[in-house]
């Protein structure tokens, strides 16, 4: 009977499980599939933050796929020695509904990453580009931010130029903007580090999920409030 019991609650909480998720999954015409591109340097939160997003979104809909892009398929050591293993290379190509290039200090060599310029612009007009912090520069050299309004990282040290500022140095004609998130509809770039979140949860709205949807992500992460607090402080240009 202890036995039967064990097995009636494990099989309890997994049926729970699936029907909870199930109450939240939406139909998706367009396979939701985020690529993360990964570097030497990347900033850790960056690129973990929508990533950790994207995790606990599959939760609710296991159909959604995120995971890591890099230039070859080596190990990859981001700031602080953390070390990644990227599912793709850019040679595979994959499929994507959108794609998300984190910055960092790797971001001064990979703006001259001739490979990934290439790859940037060769992507499916039904891609979305997005960027977290000095990301955006990656974005400004391939030439997707001319006239566009488009966000980095605000914040530098005495005497120095913010990356934010830094952005007409790859792209002449770009619209620096505060906002902790910009839209102009295929690109979308976020702020500095923590905006990874932001654009994390921005991407699901992207995708079509609903707000029922986003507040219960934000909910499991405990990020209600701060979801709350940084949801107005977007440029949407459509």
């Amino acid at each position: 009977m202890k036995r039967l019991s064990l097995f009636t609650i494990i099989f309890a909480i997994i049926l729970f499980n699936q029907l909870s998720s199930g109450l939240y999954a939406e139909e998706k015409t367009t396979p939701v599939r985020v690529g993360i591109y990964v570097f030497e340097g990347a900033e850790v939160i960056d690129f973990t933050a929508p990533y950790g997003v994207f995790a606990v979104a599959r939760r609710l809909d296991p159909s959604i796929e995120v995971f890591l892009i890099a230039d070859t398929m080596r190990t990859i050591t981001a700031q602080a020695g953390l070390t990644v293993l990227p599912k793709y290379s850019l040679n595979d190509k994959p499929n994507m509904s959108a794609f998300i290039i984190p910055g960092g200090i790797g971001t001064r060599t990979e703006v001259f990453n001739q490979r990934l310029i290439d790859f940037v612009k060769s992507l499916p007009k039904d891609t979305l580009v997005t960027s977290v912090c000095t990301g955006s520069w990656i974005l400004a050299q391939a030439g997707l931010l001319d006239n566009l309004p488009a966000t980095s990282r605000k914040e530098a040290g005495p005497n120095e130029m913010s990356p934010l500022d830094r952005l007409k140095l790859f792209c002449p004609t770009v619209k620096p903007n505060t906002a902790r998130v910009v839209d102009v509809g295929r690109i979308v770039t976020a702020g500095g580090i923590a905006s990874g979140m932001e654009l994390g949860f921005y991407l699901l709205e992207r995708h079509g999920y609903d707000e029922k949807f986003i507040s219960e992500v934000a909910r499991i992460m405990e990020y209600s409030k701060a979801r709350e607090l940084f949801k107005a402080d977007r440029h949407i240009e459509k």
